[in-house]
């Protein structure tokens, strides 16, 4: 691989056009990160599943009451129904956003996912201290976001072979072109 190669980036936000250069190691660089937060997030899960039963009830009813989300996160530990879905769903979400950003496949689908549950536990967990706003989860969120912003499942992952896929005589993202947006 040549380390001189670079790939320019960039886009326009709000009437400023941002522009970059990307040596050639940040593709390599995004698979690793790709990997790292899919090992974490993949463990994470297989950890919940290995201590069955996981009971999210304790977590949610114990928020602390100055964050923003303690009233709903209460009431929904007060419902034996729906904790009994959210008991599962938190597991198996995380074991297949693991596998699904490991493998590259679905990468932007299971990043927002990824990001959307560190929103979740980082908002549950923030006790209202200003240093506390810049915790691990909010960063995890982040390293999410990024996976999904750079479409790192087209190096070295299944998405790039996923969007050639022929449909119609056409490959998918031609065919579908939403399914960019869940592709990447």
């Amino acid at each position: 691989m040549s380390t001189k190669t670079t790939n320019e980036f960039g886009g326009e936000f709000g009437g400023i056009t941002l522009l970059g250069k990307a040596h050639s190691l940040s593709a390599l660089f995004i698979v690793l990160l790709r990997a790292l937060i899919g090992g974490m997030i993949l463990f994470a899960g297989l950890g919940k599943a290995t201590e069955w039963p996981f009971d999210a009830a304790g977590y949610l009813a114990n928020v602390d009451p100055a964050s923003p989300v303690s009233g709903l996160y209460a009431a929904m530990a007060s419902m034996p129904a729906l904790m009994e879905v959210v008991n599962v769903v938190v597991p198996v979400t995380q074991v297949l956003i693991g596998v699904a950003l490991i493998a590259g496949a679905f990468v932007r689908l299971a990043a927002l996912g990824g990001a959307i549950q560190m929103t979740m536990f980082y908002l549950g967990g923030w006790a209202g201290e200003f240093l506390a706003l810049f915790d691990s989860t909010l960063i995890y969120a982040a390293v999410f976001l990024t996976v999904a912003a750079f479409g790192a499942g087209r190096i070295l992952g299944l998405d790039a072979y996923i969007e050639r896929i022929e449909v119609g005589g056409m490959p998918l993202v031609e065919r579908f072109p939403a399914a960019r947006y869940l592709l990447g």
